[in-house]
């Protein structure tokens, strides 16, 4: 069984009935301290940490007074306004003390869908991680319409973790675990200490009820540890309620683990590799050397592009005698491309008279 002191990158779910008092609608302070106590703990043992949370619709209609009950999208748009204001200042104000900077990333589920905006909001995160942030991300509810939303943050959660490459995703929920009924109701349900595989008969025992503020059932729970398990990154639902809820989880709290499938690296170059390409670059034998040795490819090893294609399209990597060494999702345009193949890294703005990015493919977006 998994432990949190194994993860190399952590991302972990925060749903509404946590962060907010179902009664008074205010933040529940003392718990999303112990929470950021918990981040520091990780963060100084080397771990890169995200947390995917929800809270500000249910923050923002205390402050309008607006009802419990289902508001109509424009409401709740309003709400999330008001509300993501006062949930990054808690998170950030949460983390101060333990001297941590906190960030804000808000998604949408284009955002995942669209490769381009899939490439950014990687490179964006993976910077933040870099740069020892922790990134507190939403779905922007301010602007996301039913054609765009994921709808629930577990699901939001496990794109992330796909998104970023972590190898454990924590879900903090109102139960310990999955049951194979609804324990409130059913004197025989039973808890899974571990799902290796997610059968037709573990989808079949998944309930549909949302408990409180938050949007997600126990369906969308199981929708997120196959997303998660299949891009390499294991899953944990646990109860989120009592203090410390991930030292208590690694001190033995209990819990179902979803086991990964893949390796989250592995996993990500199977995917790269099974896309359709939409052009081909071809490279020096330095480049080509280079390569082999884990290097990005940069403009400065290109000697020719071909084909049609725009930024984070899949495009085949060709060494000098055209013998195919992989491919990767490539960071420009095919005119960009064109337009610095063959130069340094620090001619790239004089050449396209904008900013760009070093390596024309990274080598976290190549499968050789």
């Amino acid at each position: 069984m998994a432990t949190l002191t194994q993860a190399r990158r952590l991302i972990v779910k925060i749903g509404s009935a946590l962060l907010v008092d179902r009664q008074t609608g205010a933040l529940r302070e003392d718990w999303l301290s112990s929470l950021a106590g918990d981040v520091a703990w990780l963060r100084g043992l080397g771990t890169d940490v995200v947390l995917v949370s929800s809270g500000s619709i249910a923050l923002g209609r205390g402050v309008l007074g607006l009802p419990a009950a289902d508001l109509a999208l424009e409401q709740s748009q309003a709400a999330a306004a008001v509300g993501q204001i006062r949930l990054a200042r808690a998170y950030e104000q949460a983390l101060a003390p333990h001297g941590i900077t906190a960030a804000q990333v808000l998604v949408t589920l284009e955002d995942s869908a669209n490769r381009r905006r899939y490439l950014n909001s990687r490179a964006t995160l993976e910077t933040l991680l870099g740069l020892g942030v922790v990134p507190i991300v939403n779905e922007n509810d301010t602007i996301a319409t039913d054609e765009i939303r994921y709808g629930d943050n577990d699901r939001l959660a496990a794109q992330v973790a796909v998104t970023v490459g972590a190898d454990q995703l924590i879900l903090l929920s109102d139960v310990d675990g999955f049951y194979s009924g609804n324990p409130t109701v059913e004197s025989t349900a039973r808890r899974f200490d571990v799902i290796d595989r997610i059968t037709p008969q573990i989808e079949a025992m998944a309930g549909d009820a949302g408990s409180g503020l938050s949007k997600g059932g126990m369906k969308t729970k199981l929708m997120a540890a196959r997303m998660a398990t299949a891009g390499g990154c294991a899953m944990a639902i646990t109860l989120g309620s009592p203090l410390n809820p991930l030292k208590q989880l690694e001190n033995g709290a209990t819990a179902t683990w979803f086991t990964a499938q893949l390796d989250p690296q592995a996993a990500r170059k199977r995917w790269i590799a099974s896309m359709k390409p939409r052009g081909e670059v071809i490279v020096d034998a330095g480049a080509a050397r280079a390569l082999k040795t884990g290097k990005s490819l940069l403009p400065a090893g290109v000697t020719a592009v071909m084909g049609r294609f725009g930024r984070g399209d899949a495009v085949v990597i060709l060494g000098p005698q055209d013998q195919r060494l992989g491919q990767g999702l490539i960071r420009y345009t095919v005119t960009e491309a064109e337009t610095i193949r063959g130069c340094k890294s620090s001619e790239i703005e004089t050449r396209l008279g904008y900013p760009g990015r070093a390596a024309l493919i990274h080598r976290d977006d190549m499968a050789l």
